[in-house]
């Protein structure tokens, strides 16, 4: 993975080589600047990734051959013969865990090594830690708005930007809180669970009921011979359509002969799609035959998709004939058939179901999810803190762009109804703040105003992950991350949590720490 790396790193690199500093320990951190989607926190993605690339990192005859060409014919051979012996081996790397929750300007991944080294794996590391943790925020935030209940499928594929960014929405929106996904490749790398319903295009490939064949091949459930399941589900059709007092003749005959089709393969999985024609008059009506013809055989159907129309009203009149379907033919599981939705599903969809009330129990999101169209960037940067032991500031006018010197350690303190108040940032020799003890602080966007908290409970956030070419600490299970994301979620408070006009979270130093800030912004003015 050597070669996922900016020329101008390449560049500089050959600086370091040149003045015999290449060598020289330093240190860097990767964080953003401000919370994505205008809320107030993010979650911390893609360092398993990252440290498979550390693990990957060299270049190969192949790659130097390259190098040779892009870069200028006055760089030295033995330039070209140093990078063909780089690895990671000496570099150390630690970071919060993935999953969890992380806020601007506190680094939650530390790169120490070589300068040469910590210099070229900026790009890879960006590249990979960026979208991932942007993605998995993003589904965060549609768990939190659609509550613990409902399902959440991902179903971006088709609209996402090319093959790698769609497994890679695939992979980090489950971290973030969907339950499933519609790609089948995501599912065999990664061990997610894939779902499917079936298309507007299966339901219109069928126009009359001669397409039904074979007409007589669905044995019951407890054994027997085989039935015509289409005969079977005409007579419940007309019951259905007595109970719901719409036209026989307006549910579409193509319809049905799919519903049918698509039941006798799958039997135990059969669920529609009910708006390809009326949903009222044709859609629900022809389901419901189905479904109850399954039933008088043994099976039972397991739900129904709408994709377009006002979408929470619809869900609430389909349970309610379900409802009815169930009680007048006395079959209990009815009422609680699965109502699946999709269509451009945003944000502000989510907001409307819940201010309206639904019946909806599973929701497919795609674009609104994958391309993360409110924020297409999280806006990671990763910058030197530290060379030759010597802290390294960046000074600018903007105090947000101003980098905190040293290498650090980052402490989240905890209040006494156990939700985190603040992320405490030391450099690394201080002693560990102790619960009960008095640290004089100074918040970030207010520096110069220092203040004192009380922690209840100290948290090192920190884990050192790689070591010595080799990772260096477990790591856990994709649905192990999913679950610690979800975790680390709750602890928030709810004033924290919320994701429209969240109270900030506040980020903080130590007084050492912000001794050392003035003593190096004093000595460069």
């Amino acid at each position: 993975m050597a070669p996922l790396i900016d020329l101008y790193q390449l560049t500089m690199a050959y600086g370091h080589w040149r003045a015999g500093r290449h060598r020289a320990p330093a240190a860097a951190e990767l964080f953003f600047r401000r919370g994505p989607f205008r809320g107030g926190f993010a979650l911390g993605a893609g360092l398993a990734e990252g440290l498979r690339g550390l693990r990957a990192f060299r270049f190969s005859a192949a790659d130097i051959a390259y190098l040779r060409s892009v870069l200028p014919s006055t760089t030295e051979d033995a330039f070209f013969d140093y990078l063909a012996t780089l690895d990671a081996s000496e570099v150390t790397v630690s970071a919060v865990p993935e999953g969890s929750v992380v806020f601007a300007r506190v680094p939650f991944l530390q790169v120490k090594g070589p300068l040469l080294v910590v210099q070229l794996l900026e790009t890879m590391l960006l590249c990979l830690v960026n979208y991932a943790s942007l993605v998995a925020t993003n589904a965060s935030r549609f768990r939190l708005l659609a509550g613990p209940n409902v399902k959440l499928m991902e179903m971006g594929l088709r609209c996402a930007q090319g093959p790698d960014g769609a497994l890679s929405a695939s992979k980090y929106s489950y971290i973030g809180g969907f339950d499933c996904t519609s790609n089948v490749l995501a599912g065999k790398l990664y061990g997610i669970p894939v779902r499917g319903t079936i298309a507007h295009s299966f339901v219109m490939s069928f126009s009359s009921l001669e397409e039904v064949k074979p007409r007589v091949s669905l044995s019951p459930l407890a054994g027997g011979e085989p039935v015509d399941l289409l005969a079977l589900a005409m007579s419940w059709l007309r019951r259905v359509c007595e109970l719901l007092q719409t036209p026989l003749e307006k549910a579409n005959q193509g319809e049905l002969a799919a519903f049918v089709s698509y039941a006798i393969t799958f039997p135990h999985d059969f669920q529609g799609l009910l708006d390809t024609y009326c949903v009222r008059r044709s859609g629900l009506p022809n389901f419901c035959a189905v479904a109850l013809a399954l039933h008088q055989l043994g099976y039972q159907a397991i739900g129904v998709r709408l994709d377009s129309g006002d979408l929470a009203q619809q869900s609430k009149e389909i349970r309610k004939v379900f409802r009815a379907c169930g009680t007048r033919f006395q079959v209990p599981w009815f009422e609680t058939i699965s109502i699946a939705i999709s269509n451009n599903i945003s944000e502000q969809s989510l907001e409307e179901f819940s201010r309206e009330g639904s019946e909806i129990d599973m929701i497919g999101v795609g674009t609104h999810l994958v391309t993360c169209p409110l924020q297409p960037s999280l806006g990671c940067v990763y910058k030197l803190v530290e060379v030759n032991g010597s802290p390294c500031l960046k000074l600018t006018e903007d105090e947000e762009k101003m980098t905190i010197p040293g290498t650090k350690t980052i402490y989240r303190l905890y209040d006494t109804a156990g939700h985190p108040f603040m992320d405490l940032m030391a450099l690394e020799e201080e002693p560990s703040p102790s619960v009960g003890q008095e640290l004089e602080i100074h918040v970030l966007g207010q520096l110069d105003e220092p203040s004192k908290v009380v922690p209840t409970t100290v948290e090192c956030l920190h884990r050192t992950y790689f070591r010595d070419g080799q990772v260096c600490e477990p790591l856990p299970s994709l649905p192990e991350v999913r679950n610690h994301a979800q975790v680390s979620l709750s602890l928030l408070s709810p004033v924290h949590r919320r994701l429209h006009d969240p109270q900030p979270y506040l980020v903080a130093m130590t007084e050492r720490l912000y001794c050392l800030l003035t003593e190096l912004r004093q000595a460069s003015q």
